[in-house]
C-alpha cells in the first residue's frame, strides 16, 4: 500500500537521523568525560578510544528508543503540519489506521533494544571496569620506560630513566623519588642497570649516585652518596573485581543466592526488560500525541512530548530503586507503568479517531456512539 510504503520510508530515514545526531552528543560527552579522566590518572590515556566505544555501546539501546520515539513524533507532525493527512484520512484511514504500519517498522528495533539491553549493556560495562581496574592495579614494573616519568599506582613512587638498553638491562641517568611513612627519599645516579628478582620483581642497581632524605628545611635532611643503591620495582597480580548487578549477565541474576544481592539483582533485570516495554509504550503515546493543527503550526507536541518521555524513564528508574531496597516486590513493580502508559496511549488514540464527539463519548464503542 502506497500509504505504508510512504510512512516506513520517512521513518526508516528520520530514525536514521536522529540516531547518528544522538550518538554524535553521546560520543561527545563521552569524550570530554573519559578525557577528564585520564587526565587525572583514573584511567590509562592508550584505552580512551576502547572506553568510549564501550560506553557508546552500552547506551545503545537507550539511544535507539529515544530515536524511535522521536522519529514518529517528527514524521507525524511534519505530515500534519502539511496536511498531508488531511489527504489520508480523505481516504477513508483514520488514527488507528498508524498502528499497524508504525508498529510494523518498530517491531525489529524494539527487538535490538530488547539485545541491546539484555546482552550488549552489561557486557559494555565489565569490559569497561576490567579496563579500568587493571590500571588501577598495573605493577610498578610497567615504570621501566625510556624517557618517561612513570608514577606507581599508589602515587608513592616516581621514576625517570633517560636511555634504557632492554639487551643488556643498563640504564643511564635514573631519577627516583619515594614516599614512605611521611618521609622523601630522592635518589639519582648516572648509571645502573636491572635484575631481576623473586616473585616477578625487578630490582634497579644505581651505581655512584646521590640520595637526599627528608626535607631541606628540617634539621633531620640527609645527603648521602653511595656506591651501590638498590631499588626494587614491585610486581602484583591482577585481580578482577567481582560484577556489579548492571555488569552481570541475565543467567548471574536469575542464579544470585546471596540474599543481599536478590532486590539489587531483580532491580536490574526489571529496567533491562524494562526499556523494550518503554520503547513499545513511547511509540504507541507518540502516534496521538503528534496531532498538530495546521493552521496554528505550533510544536507544542514536542514539548509534550520531551515531558513524556521524561516522566516515564523517571518512573522506571524510581521502580527500580525501590525493588533495590525491598521497598517493592519486583512482581508488583514491573507492569504498573507499562500498562499505565499503554492505557494513556489507547485513550489518546480513542480521543483523536473522533474529535467531534465529547472525550467520554469517544471512549464507548461504535455502535454505542451512534445512537
Amino acid at each position: 500500500m502506497i500509504f505504508h510504503q510512504a510512512l516506513r520510508r520517512e521513518l526508516s530515514f528520520t530514525t536514521g537521523g536522529v540516531f547518528l545526531v544522538l550518538v554524535t552528543i553521546m560520543i561527545t560527552t563521552l569524550v570530554i568525560r573519559i578525557l577528564g579522566f585520564a587526565a587525572n590518572g583514573a584511567v590509562n590515556p592508550e584505552d580512551a578510544l576502547v572506553l568510549i566505544a564501550l560506553a557508546t555501546l552500552g547506551y545503545m539501546a537507550v539511544l535507539l528508543t529515544v530515536s524511535l520515539f522521536v522519529a514518529v513524533l517528527i514524521v507525524l507532525v511534519r505530515w500534519y503540519k502539511d496536511s498531508e493527512m488531511i489527504v489520508w484520512f480523505a481516504s477513508g484511514l483514520s488514527v488507528a489506521s498508524l498502528i499497524r504500519p508504525i508498529l510494523s517498522f518498530a517491531a525489529p528495533l524494539i527487538i535490538i533494544i530488547a539485545l541491546l539491553a539484555l546482552f550488549v549493556w552489561p557486557w559494555a560495562n565489565r569490559e569497561s571496569t576490567l579496563i579500568s581496574q587493571r590500571f588501577q592495579q598495573r605493577s610498578d614494573v610497567s615504570m621501566v620506560a625510556a624517557g618517561q616519568f612513570r608514577e606507581s599506582a599508589k602515587a608513592e613512587r616516581v621514576f625517570f630513566i633517560e636511555e634504557l638498553d632492554v639487551d643488556k638491562s643498563e640504564v643511564k641517568n635514573i631519577f627516583s623519588a619515594e614516599s614512605k611513612n611521611g618521609r622523601l627519599s630522592v635518589a639519582v645516579a648516572s648509571t645502573g642497570f636491572i635484575e631481576n628478582g623473586a616473585g616477578g620483581a625487578k630490582d634497579i642497581i644505581l651505581n655512584n649516585g646521590r640520595r637526599y632524605e627528608g626535607l631541606p628545611t628540617q634539621p633531620d635532611f640527609r645527603i648521602l652518596e653511595f656506591d651501590t643503591y638498590t631499588t626494587t620495582i614491585r610486581s602484583k597480580e591482577i585481580l578482577d573485581p567481582a560484577p556489579r548487578d548492571r555488569e552481570k549477565t541475565v543467567t548471574e541474576l536469575l542464579n544470585a543466592s546471596d540474599p543481599s544481592l536478590i532486590n539489587a539483582n531483580r532491580a536490574e533485570l526489571l529496567w533491562r526488560f524494562g526499556l523494550p516495554l518503554m520503547a513499545l509504550g513511547l511509540v504507541l503515546i507518540a502516534i496521538p500525541l503528534a496531532y498538530v493543527n495546521p493552521r496554528l503550526g505550533n510544536y507544542t507536541a514536542m514539548f509534550y512530548a520531551v515531558l513524556t518521555y521524561l516522566i516515564y524513564s523517571n518512573l522506571l528508574n524510581l521502580t527500580q530503586n525501590f525493588v533495590a531496597q525491598g521497598k517493592v516486590n519486583v512482581f508488583m513493580g514491573i507492569w504498573p507503568i507499562h500498562v499505565l502508559a499503554f492505557g494513556i496511549a489507547f485513550i489518546l488514540i480513542r480521543n483523536r479517531i473522533n474529535p467531534s464527539l465529547k472525550w467520554w463519548r469517544r471512549q464507548l464503542p461504535a455502535s454505542m456512539v451512534n445512537r
